[in-house]
């Protein structure tokens, strides 16, 4: 990393990097193996896709209604750590559960559970960026955390890789395989995670209450109130549940839309982890060309992108098609969430962070929850897993829609720092 990062700078990031390994494993192995396991278990591809998105329209559902509660809990003094670790060790436990079971049923239960707490983890880390650096600087750090995090999360997930494609000339079986792959990410992910939590130090927090639970629930219908106040707020994050909706179906069911399709599964996981490799250095410029053009003007650059990107992916029919939309998604992936959560952390309070990313995030991850269920319940009623994608490109256009009028209407945006 850049030497001009300051050491808790690094180690914020580094919380990218480990976490980034089970998102990398979940949107690529953990789809093929839950197909195994299903084809076994006598169920179609479209029903298992369908399955699938479910699942993860369940885990962003109890994000959506805990990710607030806890995000308002955590601004607290000193509670932002040990929600932050509670988070980890559950997410980390589960992961390490799926590798041990083979009833799909059960492997769906125990995904929801670690996804859920992996998803939380991540609201309290985001809340963390005032904390960590200065505001003139949030674009660019939370540039380095995603590319970090995708360049990073190849390594456990390169290993993982040939484990799995090559499980049976080492003696291994499919289970034995996953159940070490698994293994390998969680302590992958609780390793990287160790160096933030022995220099965290939460700077930005609302005083202590002799009754947190009840004022933190106070204090959560205060700010849904405030945000009728704040337009700027209230339209960017209307604007930001259409567009991040599609960008985190896309990162959900990639795997599974491209397995749902008959292509080579081999190719499919190449295909991601180029996707990985492209992100990176894409991540790092984009956070570079904060400091010279509006982190507004480069968010709508990125929307209008992935509109692009779901229209392509409604004529995916063949191996290269894939790899053409793996390439093209790395060029955006980190810039779009990048510039959206430091492009929010500069609009809303320090000392409520928690709080507000609480809100956030159910306009993130928690918005994928139409998504993946739209693209689950058209595919079922069309027959075709190609049909449900066109919605997607609505959610961008809308998106872009809300954005524009944020920028219109609203008060101005922070001014971008120039060098």
């Amino acid at each position: 990393m850049k030497d001009n990062l300051t050491k808790l700078e690094k180690k914020w990031i580094l919380y990218d990097v480990g976490n980034s390994a089970f998102t990398l494993l979940v949107s690529t192995i953990v789809p093929i193996y839950f197909n195994y396991l299903a084809e076994r278990a006598g169920i179609s591809s479209v029903n298992y896709m369908a399955y699938w998105g479910y699942a993860l329209s369940i885990s962003t559902l109890i994000v959506a209604i805990l990710g607030p509660t806890l995000g308002t809990l955590s601004d607290l003094e000193h509670w932002k750590k040990k929600i932050f670790l509670c988070s980890l060790v559950i997410g980390a436990a589960g992961c390490v559960l799926l590798g041990v079971l083979t009833s799909w049923i059960w492997f769906l239960g125990t995904f929801i559970l670690a996804k859920s707490a992996y998803s939380l983890s991540l609201v309290l880390y985001d809340s963390m960026l005032s904390d960590v650096t200065e505001e003139s600087r949030m674009d660019e750090i939370s540039a380095h955390g995603y590319a970090w995090g995708y360049i990073g999360s190849c390594i456990p997930f390169v290993f993982c890789l040939l484990l799995v494609l090559c499980y049976d000339k080492v003696g291994l079986t499919i289970e034995t395989a996953m159940a070490v792959s698994f293994l390998v990410v969680a302590v992958w992910w609780v390793l990287m995670t160790v160096p933030l939590l022995k220099s965290y130090c939460q700077t930005h927090f609302v005083p202590a209450d002799s009754h947190p639970v009840r004022a933190s629930f106070r204090r959560l219908v205060h700010v849904w109130a405030e945000l009728k106040q704040k337009k700027k707020i209230l339209l960017f994050l209307v604007a930001f549940f259409f567009y991040i909706d599609g960008v985190y179906t896309i990162i959900d069911m990639a795997t599974a839309y491209g397995t749902a399709l008959g292509l080579d599964s081999t190719g499919l996981l190449l295909a991601l982890l180029v996707t990985q490799i492209v992100a990176f250095p894409s991540a790092l410029i984009f956070g570079r060309l904060s400091r010279r053009i509006s982190a507004a003007k480069l968010i709508r650059v990125c929307i209008i992108a992935y509109f692009c990107i779901a229209v392509y992916g409604l004529f995916l029919v063949r191996l290269v098609q894939f790899w053409i939309l793996a390439v093209c998604v790395g060029l955006f992936q980190g810039a779009i969430q990048s510039l959206s959560r430091s492009y929010f952390a500069k609009l809303i309070p320090a000392e409520q962070s928690g709080e507000y990313f609480g809100i956030y995030d159910i306009c993130g991850k928690g918005a994928s929850l139409v998504g993946t269920s739209l693209v689950a319940l058209v595919s079922q009623i069309s027959g075709s897993v190609n049909t449900g994608v066109g919605a997607l490109a609505v959610m961008f256009l809308l998106g872009a829609v809300f954005f524009l009028m944020t920028e219109k209407w609203a008060d101005t945006e922070p001014e971008p720092r120039i060098n």
